[in-house]
């Protein structure tokens, strides 16, 4: 046998020998993120969209408590006119009170009528005027409210020109400018809260922009080494958006989560101080301090949608910066 065989046949001894490579399916696999899990900036990202989705929800919740009380003093000032008899020369003023009383309640749509007497009306006058005037030598004119069943609409220019025409002095408010302003003010109200939370996205949206490029500009020789051996950029992209929006779902649900919290707590004081005069002066400014079932499904939706701008900015801000580096 010549030299070369026999090292053949040694060769061929030491493979036989050698154990088995295991399959390329049963060798464990570690896959590691390209963007850090846990980092500083991770977390004071998290810290940021949790402070701007707690502003936000503190916005929607109150533009609604603002819209519903203004929805409510609307309505209550819509089903109330005032008339208002002022004292005449030569005229008695109780006949034409009564007369004007009479008036109103034969008007279709009226529930109730209520003239007010000499004495309430002095005591109405006293918060500007002080106690203890004698009020009898000035022409304090006298006023009859007037209520309006609800759903009703009575004629309000027939009956104001009655009024007018009948009985001297005699005069109609239908408040329809308190109304106009309730409305003003409420439109006031939304578009301030609109203003505020564009303001809120657009804060989260350069916060999220600013983190993602530091995420970049730190793992940029990963990026690169993805880049040569030709992963795609939208597969790099991914891995991005599926971090921030986890980054951002969290901050989301910390800063809602305690909006939540809040205005339960808010709602909880308000019904154990129901029948105190604090209370009930909070609930005639304010009307109730609830945002009801459709204020917490707002703040659940503003959760959701901030984690979506996050990972959408910070999809569309790795594909920008990809493309400038390559």
């Amino acid at each position: 046998m010549s030299t070369n065989d026999a090292a053949m046949e040694e060769e061929q001894s030491r493979k036989l020998d050698a154990p088995a490579a295991p399959p390329a399916e049963a060798l464990p696999r570690f896959e590691t993120p390209i963007v850090p899990q846990a980092t500083i900036a991770g977390r004071a990202l998290v810290a940021v969209v949790a402070i701007m989705t707690f502003l936000a929800s503190l916005t929607t919740g109150a533009v609604m408590l603002v819209r519903a009380a203004a929805s409510e003093w609307q309505a209550d000032v819509g089903r109330e006119v005032t008339i208002q008899i002022r004292p005449s020369s030569g005229g008695d003023i109780e006949l034409d009170v009564a007369k004007a009383a009479a008036i109103a309640r034969r008007s279709a749509g009226v529930v109730e009528v209520r003239p007010y007497s000499k004495e309430e009306t002095s005591r109405l006058l006293e918060p500007w005027l002080g106690t203890g005037l004698q009020l009898d030598d000035l022409p304090v004119p006298r006023l009859i409210v007037v209520r309006i069943a609800s759903g009703a609409a009575p004629d309000l220019a027939q009956l104001r020109q009655t009024l007018t025409e009948q009985i001297q002095g005699a005069s109609l408010d239908d408040h329809r400018g308190f109304v106009e302003r309730m409305r003003a003010m409420a439109g006031a109200v939304l578009a301030g809260g609109i203003g505020l939370l564009l303001l809120v996205f657009a804060a989260t949206v350069l916060s999220v922009a600013f983190a993602t490029r530091a995420a970049m500009a730190t793992n940029r020789p990963v990026i690169e080494v993805l880049h040569l051996i030709g992963a795609k950029d939208s597969f790099i992209a991914g891995h991005f958006q599926r971090h921030f929006l986890l980054l951002g779902l969290e901050g989301g649900l910390i800063g809602g989560g305690s909006a939540i919290a809040l205005f339960a707590l808010a709602e909880l004081a308000s019904d154990r101080l129901v029948g105190t005069a604090g209370g009930d002066q909070f609930t005639a400014l304010f009307g109730s301090s609830s945002i009801g079932a459709l204020g917490y499904l707002a703040v659940l939706a503003q959760v959701g949608l901030i984690a979506f701008v996050t990972a959408a900015t910070s999809r569309y801000t790795v594909n920008r910066t990809i493309e400038t580096i390559y």
